[in-house]
Parts: structure tokens; sequence; C-alpha cells
């Protein structure tokens, strides 16, 4: 029976010899996992390839969740099956992906990612066919698709904890990496030589961290030993793969925990150096911000809400912004002008390590920028921007420095009171900011002397407080 269930249905595409290693096989009765706690479309695929004479399994972080009573957020299946020979069983199904080959089975809104099991890659005098494999001078592989068998795609998974597959016909879970044990002993642990591995792909440094924080586990200290060496390979990654691992790390519900992971690893100033400048010149502003703003993204997640990244994103790179914008002020530019200049800048650079798209670069312009405008309230400035489409933003930034310790002169609490006020109690407040600049000695504004003069648009003076 064990036989036949591990029988191997090799690719024509790569043939030779592979290392056997037998798994350990947890029936039914040895563990929680219950056929019903399973999508069925996920079950479906699995049922119609082993039908049509292919291996096929459920695999990684949906078994792993299982056994941890996490539900998962998706189902993926892994077979002998190549993508060719799965999209002929399916209609639904299309192929995607050079790097790695995949195939997406569709039943709606929900996909079934169905990967073909690889293998190792050919090393030293073996032939390596570029079409289907590649590597880096680095080690880090460019493309990944030799196809292998069961115990092959196994051994080459990342974690441990991945390394587990799930039949839910016999309803067995296989373990081919003592993965069951380090879910039990709460450990993150490599397959394999890791520096090695961290070297094949360097994003596998931030999924040791990601699931290290979501799962609470400890990542084993020889899997732990090379990241804090091997961190600038990151530098190697397309910025647009390191833009989706940032939102898969802050954006799960516990990026407090995963920020403290990166800092320790020296695997923050890989992804922000700027903000990991800023936290060295001032560490406990800079702190505070930055954890103050992914806590309450945390709690947002707990509580349903929605969140957005370009809002946490402006938190993130907000404490390395001021300092620049001081420089620009002090070469005579004007407080606007010079916040844009050096929020332009800073997203620039950013963008070069982490591929921001424009639709989170604009608002978060947008956030610092009335940051500038905040304080400027006379007249019917206070109404206008209140009503600009970014002003809750603006002012929920305002309300995240001020808990990080930064002063203001107030300016959170006026705006809270503005917000809740009448419109005659809000001309008081007016009127009252320009009674204390009368007090204060501030200069009246000189009226024209050409009354028929048709007045252009008001511009802000350099001089206008600027709350800071």
């Amino acid at each position: 029976m064990l036989k036949k269930l591990f029988k191997s249905f090799r690719s024509p595409i790569r043939r030779g010899n592979h290392s056997h290693s037998t798994p350990e096989v947890l029936s039914s009765s040895q563990h929680p996992i219950e056929r019903g706690e399973i999508s069925r479309y996920a079950v479906s695929v699995v049922e119609r390839l082993q039908q049509a004479g292919y291996q096929a399994y459920l695999v990684g972080g949906c078994v792993r969740d299982l056994l941890l009573d996490i539900e998962p957020k998706d189902f993926d299946v892994a077979t002998s099956a190549t993508p060719e020979q799965v999209r002929a069983e399916f209609r639904n199904a299309r192929v995607i992906g050079r790097r790695f080959k995949l195939v997406h089975v569709h039943f709606g809104r929900e996909i079934i990612e169905t990967a073909t099991f690889r293998a190792n890659h050919p090393e030293g005098d073996e032939e390596e066919n570029s079409n289907l494999s590649s590597r880096h001078e680095s080690g880090r592989i460019l493309r990944d698709n030799v196809y292998g068998s069961l115990e092959d795609d196994a051994q080459r998974r990342d974690f441990t904890i991945n390394a587990l597959y799930y039949d839910p016909v016999t309803e067995r879970i296989l373990d081919y990496a003592n993965g069951v044990h380090d879910i039990r002993n709460h450990l993150i642990r490599l397959i394999g030589d890791p520096t090695q591995r961290y070297q094949e792909d360097p994003v596998r440094m931030l999924r040791a961290v990601r699931f290290a924080a979501k799962l609470d586990f400890d990542i084993e200290k020889h899997s732990a030993a090379p990241i804090y060496k091997l961190a600038p390979l990151l530098a190697g990654i397309p910025a647009a793969r390191l833009f989706d691992e940032v939102l898969k790390l802050f954006l799960a519900g516990y990026a407090v925990y995963t920020y403290e992971l990166l800092v320790d690893y020296g695997l923050f100033g890989q992804l922000f150096p700027a903000s990991a400048e800023a936290l060295k010149l001032n560490p406990d502003y800079t702190d505070q911000l930055i954890r103050n703003a992914l806590d309450s993204t945390d709690l947002r997640i707990q509580q349903g809400k929605s969140v957005t990244p370009a809002f946490l994103l402006a938190a993130l790179l907000w404490p390395a912004l001021p300092a620049r914008v001081i420089k620009l002020q002090d070469r005579g530019m004007p407080p606007i002008p010079a916040m844009q200049e050096a929020a332009h800048e800073l997203i620039s650079e950013q963008c070069q390590r982490i591929a921001v798209p424009k639709r989170f670069t604009m608002p978060i312009r947008e956030i610092w920028d009335m940051q500038e405008r905040l304080p400027r309230r006379s007249g019917k400035r206070a109404d206008t921007l209140l009503e600009s489409s970014r002003f809750r933003a603006g002012y929920d930034f305002l309300l995240l420095r001020e808990s990080a310790g930064e002063e203001t002169g107030g300016l959170g609490d006026w705006w809270t009171r503005y917000q809740d006020v009448s419109d005659s109690e809000r001309r008081n407040m007016i009127r009252d900011l320009s009674n204390k600049d009368d007090a204060a000695g501030a200069p009246r504004k000189r009226k024209r002397s050409n009354s028929k003069r048709k007045r252009g648009p008001a511009t802000d003076s350099p001089s206008t407080p600027t709350g800071e």
C-alpha cells in the first residue's frame, strides 16, 4: 500500500537518480485535521488529479495552519502532474509565472494554486538547462522549473513546518522533515543548510521572520544564525517582489512583533534604509512612532476594519523626513515647497528598494503635505482643510506624531475640538488664534493700496508658524 502511495510519476523533463526518504505517516487518528475544514474545491482538485493517475496532496501552510487550529487563508496543491497536464485536466485553469510555473484553478472567486513537484537544482558538473533553472552568481535562484518526485519536492521546500502533505482521500499526513515535531515545539527551522537556502532565495529570511511573528514561534538557532550577515542579499531582490513581502509582513495583524524581529536581525534597514538611519539618530521618537502606527494597524485588523498601506508607509518613512525638510528650509526654501521636495526625494529613494505603486505614493505625499498645512488655520483655511478628502488621514497622522512625543503646541486637541463644535464656536476659535498672534506681536498684513485691482489667490507666507 505504501509502495503504491509513494510511487513517483516522473516528468519527462527531468530524469536521473534522486535520494529517497521515508516520511512519517500520520493516520486520521493521529492528527486533528478533518476533511470538513477544507475547501471543497481544493478537495475536488486533489481527487480529480488522483483519478487521472497523478499524485496530488494539499501542502504547506494550509496543512500547518489546520494542525494549529488556524483557519487557512488559502489551499495549495502539489502534484506530480506538470503545469500543462494540470491545465489539460481543468478547463478553468491558467498557467502563470516564469521563475516558478504554477497553475491557478479558478472556482468563482476562489483560486486553488497547483504546483508541480520540484527538485533541487543541478550542482557542480551536472548539466543545467537555463530554460528550466538558473542561478545568479550569488547563489540566488532565478528560474525554478526543475521537476522531480514527491520526495524531491519535500526536501527542497523552505521550512520543515511547510513540508507537510495531506491527502484528503486517505486523510493521512506525510511528514518528510519532522515538521510536526517542530510545530509541537514552536520552531521555525530551515530544511538543509541555512546559508545555502538563504542564498538561493534571500526572501526566506523575511519569511522566517513572518512565520515566527504570525505563529509566535522561535527561529531555530542554526536557522537564525546567518540572517544578520546575509541580510544585504535582499538588495538583489526585485523591488516589486519586496513590496509584496512588506505587505505580508505588516498587514497581517502581528506587525509590532514583526518589526521587532526585523530590527533584531538587521532586516529592517534593508527594507527601509532611511528609516533605519533615523532609528539610529533619534531612537526613542522613531521607535515609538513606528510602534504606535503598527499597533494601531494590528488593532484595526483584529477589529475587522480596513487598513491602507499608504498610511502605514507614511508612518514608517516619516521619521526620515523632517531633517530633510529643515535642510531645504535652511537653504531658503519656504516650508510647504520644502516639504514637497523632501517628500519626493525620500519616496524616490525608497522606491528603489521597495517598488511602492503610485496609488500609494500619492496619498503618502498628501498626508505629509497636510502636516505642514494643518497649523495654518487663519481666515477660511481651517474650513478648507476640513473639507479636504485627505483631512481625516492628515489629522490621524498628526495625532500619531503627538502620541510619539512630538510637540505641536496643542494642534491635535485644537483640531479635535474644531470638528465637534458649531459654526459660531469655530469662528470664535479662529478669532482666538488671531488674538494670540496679536498678543505675541505678530505683524498685521498691510492692505493693498489699489482696492480695484483684482486679487489673486492667497499664498502662504514662509514665516507662517508651522507648529513644529
